[in-house]
Order: C-alpha cells, then structure tokens, then sequence
C-alpha cells in the first residue's frame, strides 16, 4: 500500500522579518529545494520556483499558460473563485496575447515616454509645492506615492482635468486599505461607469491621448470593441497604480535609512536610472503576480511538473538569488541590475515598464532636490508595512524636513 506524499510545509505567503529583506525562507530555498511544492492560502498544492535562471526559463517556455480559467491555475484568494475570473490580457496565451499587446504597444514607444517627462514633471512639482505649503508632518504615501501614478494615467487616458480629484479619489479606494470591501466595490463600480462614459466621450470627441488612438486604431481595423477598451484601461490603472506607489513610498524609506546613496544620486543624478533598477530588483513589490499552469509535463531545474500543476515564480528570490546577483542583500546603486525580474520575463513582460521608470526617476530626482532636509517623523521601527498577500509596500510614511 503506498503511503500518501505528506502535504507541503512551505505556505505562501511568507513573512519578512525584516521590511527590507525577502523572507528568509527564501534562501533556504534557493540553497535546498529551489524547485519544490507549496501551499496557497486555499491550501491548493503549487510548485515554487526561487532559482533565477529557472524563472527565466519557465517564463520563456509556451508549456506554461496564464490563462486564468485553466483547471489548476494559481488563485491566492482563500475561497476559490465560484464564477469564470475576469479574464485581461496579462491572461491570455498566443497568438491572442500578441494581438492584444500589438494593439497598445505603440503607446509605450521610447518617444511616447520621453514626450511624456515634461507632464510627469510638472505632475511631481505640483504635489512637492503641496508638500511645503502644508503642514508637517506628512504622510508621503497620501500626499505623494499614490496620487503621482495616478495622474500620470489622468495624463495618459486624457481625463479632462475636472474629472482628475474623482478619478485620483476613486483610484485611491481600489488600493486603500482604510476602505472596507463594500466601499471598494462601490468604487469599482464608480470608476467603471467613469471609464465607460470617458470612452463614449472620446468616442464623439477625440483627443491625443491613449483612448483616442485606441479607439481610431480599432474603428480602422473594424474590431474596435468598447468593453476591450474598458478593460484595457482597468487593466493599466490596476497593474501601474499601486505597485508604482509602493515603489516609490518603499524607495523614499530606503533612501533615507540610507543617506551616502541618497546624497550620490542627488549630487549627480546620471546615476539615479541605475539606482531605479536597483531599487527594483531589491523590493520586488509585486512578487506573487507571475503564475502560470503548465499544459504538459515539463522538467524545470530538475523536477518534474505534470499537466494541469500550478506554478508560482518566487521573483523577489531569483531577485536575490546569489548566483545571478553576488552579495544580493546589499542595497547598492553601483549594480548592474537591470536584468532583474520585476517586471517580469517574455511575453508577458510589463508593458508599462518604461513609464514606471520615468515616474520613479521623476520622483527621486525631484523630492530630494527640493527638500534636501527630508527626514522620518517617527522612528524606523514604527513604520507600518503591507502584510504580505498582495503588493508590498507601507501604509503610511509620515516625514518632516
């Protein structure tokens, strides 16, 4: 009679012990089972992967699917969903996905970016004047972290700009943990019906922003479909808002524990881009987003992965994995690590990358010139981080100067 296998151990997701660190289960990982099995919060048995190179691979590798409807497919949700997940197109498979990303590629273009500095500048110097004309303390992720991505896609989606305090407010709600569920779909279901009018809007009277050209693009094409383009657009909003705003939260608290390197990018800000990447690859905000379930039997670092098994690429440990990144703990701008995996690998690499860049570059460059004296308002020990099932990042961090 054969013995059933022992559940796993391991159960995403783990805690960090120290806010700017990976939990240290991670490399215990690396160093012992690179490849192993995991519980979710449903207690669904997955495979984790930790290895660099392996999370290179199986991202690379079509075997492995993210379509979300697929029987196996990763879901951290402790109640598994009970109708079809909706279904964008971080979720679709070739040749759809192609299709889909060929569609909005042209929107993230180098020029479309570099066009773009200009607004994201005046957008962070209007919230820094709103920093020194207020009161101290502050908190930046309120006043700062959260509503600069915002505005960004205020700029991008060519909200008129009477609309921009509902769309930032309403924005805000979907990421705000000072909200109940009830007021979170309140505010779905607000913005939803916003986008859907600001679509037929632009549909009557187009403008030079990201849904005009869409939908000119689809009306030319013949296959301009209205609930696509809401969708697309939701997708932007809740991939880009808040991982940017924990990025840039989590990268002011580093810099100030971390003055010697804040002072290097602000006496020289050529250095600044490379310090982004870093700030990138050591945070891994978004680590638990790369899910896939593979559609054959596959061998990845040595195991095997049968049909219909679920996969969860751990890239905050391939971002520390020491045989990618030597000395991979230590926070230092000088590193090349634009090789990271924050932003994913393949296909299904971030679309939005290079705008998040320009937003975080932006957003370093400026604050620190402006406000030399930034400072904690209270002792690092008392800041509040995100616990760890979604995006990471701090609840609030209150400054002064």
């Amino acid at each position: 009679m054969t013995t059933p296998a022992a559940p796993p151990e391991r159960k995403l997701p783990m805690a960090r012990e120290c806010p700017f660190s990976p939990p240290a289960e991670y490399a215990r990982m690396l160093a012992d089972a690179p490849v192993s099995k995991v519980r979710l919060p449903n207690n669904d048995e997955v495979w984790a992967l930790t290895r660099y190179e392996d999370i290179r691979a199986m991202l690379m590798d079509p075997r492995f699917s993210s379509d979300n409807r697929l029987p196996g497919y990763p879901v951290f949700s402790l109640e598994k969903p009970s109708e079809q997940p909706l279904q964008t197109m971080i979720n679709l498979d070739a040749p759809a996905h192609s299709e889909a990303r060929r569609k909005v590629i042209s929107e993230y273009t180098a020029k479309r970016i570099k066009d773009m500095r200009p607004s994201v500048q005046r957008i962070v110097d209007a919230r820094v004047d709103a920093l020194l004309a207020g009161p101290q303390p502050v908190d930046l992720v309120a006043e700062l972290a959260v509503p600069v991505p915002a505005l960004v896609m205020c700029e991008q989606l060519g909200v008129p700009l009477a609309e921009h305090e509902f769309f930032l407010s309403t924005a805000t709600k979907l990421v705000s943990i000072h909200v109940t569920e009830a007021e979170r779909d309140e505010a779905f279901g607000a913005l939803a019906g916003f986008l859907m009018n600001l679509i037929a809007t632009k549909e009557a009277e187009p403008g030079d922003d990201l849904i005009s050209r869409q939908i000119a693009k689809g009306q030319e094409a013949g296959d301009y479909d209205q609930m696509q383009l809401m969708g697309l657009v939701f997708l932007l909003l809740v991939a880009g808002h808040e991982t940017s705003a924990s990025m840039i939260a989590l990268g002011v608290a580093l810099l100030l524990e971390n003055p010697e390197q804040r002072s290097r990018i602000t006496e020289d800000p050529a250095l600044t881009p490379n310090m982004v990447e870093e700030l990138l690859r050591y945070f891994t905000v978004s680590e638990l987003a790369m899910v896939r379930v593979a559609t054959e039997d596959v061998e990845i670092g040595g195991r095997r992965i049968a049909a219909g098994e679920g996969v969860v690429a751990l890239v905050n440990a391939a971002n520390h994995d020491p045989e990618a990144f030597p000395e991979p703990d230590a926070f230092d701008i000088d590193r090349p690590a634009r090789a990271h995996l924050a932003f994913g690998h393949g296909v299904h690499q971030c679309l939005g990358q290079s705008l998040a860049r320009l937003e975080f570059q932006v957003v370093f460059d400026t604050l620190f010139k402006r406000i030399p004296g930034l400072k904690l308002a209270v002792p690092f020990d008392r800041l509040k981080f995100k616990p760890e099932d979604g995006v990471y990042g701090l609840h609030e961090l209150p400054v002064t100067w």
